[in-house]
C-alpha cells in the first residue's frame, strides 16, 4: 500500500467543499466551535467506521447487489436536500437561534452512510490503494485509521472558517445570505449523484 498516495488523497478528498464541509462550516457560523464540535467528531467517526464496515463486506454485498446503491443514493440526496432547506431557512434572530440544535454526534456519524461524497471516496480509497500483497483486514483498518487522523483536522479546518465568519457576520440579513449561500453549495454538491440517479432510471 502507497501510504503516501493514499494520506494526498485524504488531504484532497476530505480538504475540498462537500456536503460534510458545508455543513460543518454552516454550524460554526450559526453556533460556535463548542456546540459544533460533537457534529465534527460524528463525522470523523463515522467515516472511518463506514471504510471498514464497506471494506469487510458491505462492498461485497453492492457488487452481488448493485441496486441497494441505487437506493442509498437517493436517500441521500433527498436528506441532503432537506438538509439545505433546513440551513436556508434557520432562524437568524440570536434569540432564535439560541433555541435551534446544531447536527448531534449521532446524526453526522449515520449521515455518512447516506453522503454520497462518502461512498464515491471509500470505494475509490480501497480500490485504489489495497493491494493483494498482506493482510486485507490491515490494509482496510489502515485506509480508516489515515482518514481519522488526516481527515479530522480538515473537518476541523471547515469549522474554524465558519467560526470565524461568525465574527464577521453580524446582521441578520447577513446571516440570511450566508445560510442561502450555503444551501445553495450543498444542493450544488449533488449534481454528480442527481446525474447518477437520472443515469439509473434510465
Amino acid at each position: 500500500m502507497n501510504y503516501l498516495s493514499l494520506i494526498v488523497f485524504t488531504l484532497a478528498t476530505c480538504g475540498t467543499p462537500g456536503p460534510n464541509n458545508t455543513l460543518v462550516m454552516a454550524s460554526g457560523v450559526s453556533f460556535g466551535w463548542r456546540r459544533s464540535v460533537p457534529g465534527v467528531v460524528g463525522i470523523n467517526t463515522g467515516f472511518p467506521i463506514m471504510v471498514i464496515l464497506v471494506g469487510l463486506g458491505l462492498g461485497g454485498t453492492l457488487e452481488r447487489w448493485p441496486v441497494v446503491l441505487d437506493v442509498l443514493r437517493p436517500i441521500g440526496a433527498a436528506y441532503l436536500l432537506y438538509l439545505a432547506y433546513k440551513i436556508a431557512t434557520a432562524p437568524v434572530d440570536d434569540l432564535q437561534a439560541r433555541a435551534t440544535k446544531p447536527l448531534t454526534f449521532t446524526k453526522t456519524a449515520l449521515f455518512q452512510f447516506v453522503n454520497p461524497k462518502a461512498w464515491v471516496m471509500i470505494v475509490g480509497a480501497l480500490v485504489t490503494y489495497t493491494t493483494t500483497d498482506g493482510s486485507f483486514l490491515f490494509q482496510v483498518v489502515a485506509v480508516a485509521v489515515i482518514f481519522l487522523v488526516f481527515g479530522t483536522p480538515c473537518t476541523t479546518a471547515w469549522l474554524l472558517i465558519g467560526v470565524g465568519l461568525r465574527r464577521v457576520i453580524s446582521k441578520p440579513a447577513q446571516f440570511r445570505a450566508f445560510n442561502i449561500v450555503m444551501a445553495v453549495t450543498l444542493v450544488l454538491s449533488l449534481i454528480p449523484i442527481l446525474s447518477e440517479i437520472r443515469d439509473s432510471l434510465t
